[in-house]
């Protein structure tokens, strides 16, 4: 069962952490390179400003963004703009969307996200706490894997390989921590398990794209090749 309202919560508090790294940016360092290949520092903030308005209009059954094209273009400029305009923009797109998330509503419902993914409504918060992680650790600031919740870190290993289940372009794939905690993912067939098993952040890193999987101990064939998030 998703709690909506802790994981209001746990946005809040990422919002925080990120509000407060940003704060402490200047211009040169807003405009340097992010983590993300050809993205900025103000592309990665931008997005993330763009990103709380889109999940406040899908909590509002609205269109997530007008169309790609448009989403891309708000991020391309917004990009270059100082970093106390970020900051502000940051922090007000954020609390829109907290604002609307408050608001009385059926929290059973399904909605509509981008490319026309469907999801429940409840689960749009972690949705956003997954967008103010990552993203945070993709600014390059000093906030890493490693510092991310630990809650956070186990849910989104099992979003993930929920993600990537059923996929017949990624080999039939167990996932194993270090507290010997499982999950499945991957569509190929069963006889042809790969075994993949290490840290818990690590195999995040690895799933959302964020780190080689270097640090892994693969069984039974190669590190899976991963389709882009």
């Amino acid at each position: 069962m998703i709690d909506h309202a802790h994981d209001l919560g746990a946005v809040r508090g990422a919002t925080e952490r990120l509000l407060d790294a940003v704060g402490k940016l200047d211009n040169a360092s807003v405009g340097g390179a992010s983590r993300l290949p050809g993205w900025s520092r103000g592309h990665v903030l931008a997005h993330l400003s763009r990103n709380a308005d889109a999940l406040g209009n899908v909590l509002r059954g609205l269109p997530m963004y007008a169309s790609s094209e448009t989403r891309d273009a708000d991020i391309a400029v917004g990009a270059p703009r100082p970093a106390a305009e970020q900051l502000t923009d940051l922090r007000e797109s954020a609390d829109g969307f907290l604002a609307v998330a408050a608001e009385p509503a059926d929290w059973s419902r399904t909605v509509t996200l981008r490319n026309g993914v469907t999801d429940s409504a409840a689960r749009v918060p972690f949705r956003r706490w997954v967008e103010v992680e990552l993203h945070h650790v993709d600014l390059g600031v000093g906030y890493e894997l490693e510092d991310l919740p630990a809650e956070f870190v186990e849910r989104e290993i099992a979003f993930l390989a929920d993600r990537f289940l059923g996929n017949e372009a990624v080999p039939a794939t167990g996932l194993t921590d270090l507290d010997g905690r499982t999950w499945s993912t991957g569509g190929g067939p069963p006889s042809e398990l790969v075994t993949v098993q290490g840290p818990a952040v690590e195999l995040l890193g690895w799933l959302c794209g964020r780190r080689d999987g270097a640090a892994l101990t693969v069984a039974g064939g190669p590190l899976p090749a991963l389709p882009p998030l």
